[in-house]
């Protein structure tokens, strides 16, 4: 997630993804249907009893029954799923949310796939598509590339990012002195 001052908030669903991942399953934990999760996503604690994921690149769903935390791995069991065999065939699936039912965040921060694919400009100038978001603790970095010209990397910060603009699907910045060397 990134979080940039702007007048515009919401999200574009014509830019979204319909399925953000958000962990993978490992292996099985016990004889009762419990199967070990690597946890992805910035947000487990949305990840609760009740909720719907889709399972693998046929995005099947399940809804969580109990989960519980091990160490950094989360253990869940799925409705349906009552066995160790039966959580085996689970094993190595990517567990994905869909993104309608993330919630909204507060204006002026954007989940990861709202901003990719904007078309970043400073002013009337384009400079390209924002393609990649490096996360490098401090501040995301967006990864802007344009045909015949060298990826342009620009520090996700207020003194920088000037608008987003999710309808639009653009971005307006003003680059810092030395940003294009």
């Amino acid at each position: 997630m990134t979080e940039i001052n702007s007048n515009a908030a919401g999200s574009s669903s014509q830019n979204e993804p319909a399925y953000l991942l958000i962990g993978k399953l490992q292996k099985t934990h016990g004889i009762k249907g419990e199967i070990t999760m690597r946890v992805i996503t910035h947000y487990p604690e949305r990840i609760r009893p009740g909720k719907t994921v889709f399972l693998g690149e046929e995005n099947r769903e399940y809804s969580i029954s109990s989960l519980r935390w091990k160490n950094a791995l989360m253990l869940i069991i799925f409705e349906g799923i009552e066995t160790s065999e039966e959580a085996a065939q689970l094993t190595n699936l990517e567990v994905f949310s869909t993104t309608r039912r993330l919630p909204k965040l507060p204006e002026g921060q954007y989940y990861h796939h709202q901003l990719l694919g904007l078309k970043v400009w400073q002013g009337d100038e384009f400079l390209g598509e924002l393609t990649e978001i490096m996360e490098t603790g401090a501040n995301d970095v967006y990864v802007v590339e344009a045909e015949g010209t060298p990826e342009l990397l620009i520090p996700a910060i207020s003194d920088v990012i000037k608008e987003i603009d999710l309808e639009v699907g653009t971005m307006q910045v003003q680059l810092l002195e030395g940003l294009r060397d």
